[in-house]
């Protein structure tokens, strides 16, 4: 795992299709919402450009996000969660999210709400272990 710029990179052993799978079944089961999965990748190549295979999967709980919503309304732009998972040049896949410190920091939510999100963190893990 590495992290910069308040972004969390996690690798995947699995291609992008699965690791997408496991995400989705990962959330599911932790009664988190998937709102939406958007294929850059499929919509690149739609109008005949290539990009390795890139999706992002749009996620979240009302219940943990809404709280941090009404103390700090700026972080609806960060929210819901969202986590890439994209394939690099060597053929290695990666989750990577925003990271609950810097969107605190970001949009000066209180410590002691900013624990609704950080769970997200550990299924994504447990999602590609």
């Amino acid at each position: 795992m590495t992290t910069e710029n308040g972004l969390v990179q996690v690798g995947s052993r699995y291609s992008v299709e699965e690791t997408v799978r496991r995400l989705q079944s990962a959330f599911a089961e932790k009664g988190m919402q998937v709102f939406a999965v958007i294929d850059h990748s499929g919509e690149a190549e739609k109008v005949g450009l290539k990009m390795r295979p890139t999706k992002v999967v749009i996620f979240g709980s009302p219940k943990g996000g809404t709280p941090l919503m009404v103390v700090a309304p700026s972080l609806a732009i960060d929210l819901p969660l969202k986590a890439l998972v994209a394939e690099d040049a060597e053929g290695k896949v990666s989750v990577t999210y925003n990271s609950p410190e810097y969107l605190q920091i970001r949009h000066g939510v209180p410590g002691e709400l900013i624990k609704n999100l950080a769970g997200a963190g550990a299924v994504i893990g447990k999602a590609v272990e």
